[in-house]
């Protein structure tokens, strides 16, 4: 059995999208990453199921959320509150290490909320959900 670690996963991204210019960049400031996968569903019961209900998948959802150190000279930092701020599409790469497998998809951030703990560092609180793009999401 192949174990892998989530301190081995990696966050990466890249502005302007999957398409966008340059090299996909680790995001090394990040603290716990959840990769949420659903489907929407349809019921499609029928007097034949008898008597159980019976659903199909529809549309998948995807929603990356994860806290980062508040560090404005970060560039992945920057990244991602600039994304924010200006609503552009940043693209992601959720993998499961170095050379791994994962979701890749442009993603919009949809929350970026600042904690501020009395005890411990400012941290930034990230929610991200896959956007419209004319590159769908894959698994790589």
């Amino acid at each position: 059995m192949a174990i892998k670690l989530g301190m081995d996963a990696l966050l990466n991204y890249k502005t302007g999208g999957q398409g966008g210019g340059g090299a996909w960049t680790e995001l090394a400031n990040v603290k716990d990453v959840t990769l949420s996968l659903e489907t929407g569903e349809a019921d499609v019961t029928t007097r034949a199921n008898s008597g159980w209900r019976a659903i199909v998948s529809t549309l998948k959802e995807a929603t990356v959320e994860f806290e980062m150190v508040w560090d404005t000279a970060d560039a992945g930092f920057t990244a991602i509150k600039n994304a924010f701020l200006t609503n552009a599409p940043i693209g992601f790469q959720v993998l499961d290490g170095d050379s791994g497998s994962g979701l890749q998809a442009d993603f919009m951030i949809t929350a970026f909320s600042r904690n501020e703990a009395l005890e411990e560092a400012l941290t930034v609180s990230v929610t991200a959900k896959v956007t419209y793009s004319t590159t769908p999401p894959s698994w790589v």
